[in-house]
């Protein structure tokens, strides 16, 4: 005699269903929420910047110059990923980062962080937690090159308000069809072009 296992009435599946997307929520909830820090607490560090002999590479159809060794230390502030824009198969992350009064949750609390379209901003009600000119030369929002695929899971893995040390090059971005994508080599910029290009060797997640 045939016979088969009864299957699950509609209904059940339904609440099977929506059991497992409230369990998947709750775990993306826990995994992604950003980590707070007890106030006062900072990154006692700022980046590291340095002359390199590093010579130019090719990576994914890209040709990047390198124009500084890099190193960061800091609390990432927020994240976004891209995937449509021209940068997108270079860098499919950024990263804004605070180090010092930046990295400190009373004042992190204070300020409204946003990312979009390649920018990090911040505004704040007055009075401001730290001058402006401070959140300047204090943040920074980083393009991220992942030089493997282990990196940049390791990158896509930072939750806001992670601690984070990252190492690698600051480089100049140029492709054949005439796309460019050059670094900025300053703490102390803001607005088009103060963003970093950072291609990623290592990264630790704290």
């Amino acid at each position: 005699r045939l016979t088969s296992a009864r299957r699950p009435a509609p209904m059940h599946r339904l609440l099977i269903l929506a059991v497992l997307v409230l369990v998947w929520g709750g775990w993306h909830w826990q995994a992604t929420r950003p980590l707070r820090w007890p106030a006062g607490q900072i990154v006692d560090a700022t980046p590291l910047q340095s002359l390199t002999t590093a010579p130019p590479f090719e990576l994914r159809g890209f040709r990047l110059q390198p124009l500084a060794a890099f190193e960061l230390d800091a609390r990432a502030l927020a994240t976004e990923r891209y995937r449509l824009d021209a940068g997108a198969a270079l860098a499919p992350l950024d990263v804004a980062f605070g180090w010092g009064r930046m990295s400190d949750q009373s004042v992190i609390d204070r300020l409204d962080i946003r990312q979009g379209a390649r920018f990090y901003t911040w505004a704040y009600q007055d009075p401001p937690p730290l001058a402006p000119a401070g959140i300047v030369r204090s943040s920074a929002n980083l393009h991220l090159i992942p030089a493997d695929a282990g990196v940049e899971r390791q990158l896509l893995a930072i939750r806001p308000g992670q601690r984070v040390r990252l190492g690698g090059l600051l480089v100049e971005a140029t492709a054949a069809d005439g796309f460019r994508w050059r670094s900025s080599l300053s703490r102390e910029d803001s607005g088009n072009g103060a963003c970093e290009l950072v291609w990623v060797e290592y990264v630790e997640l704290h």
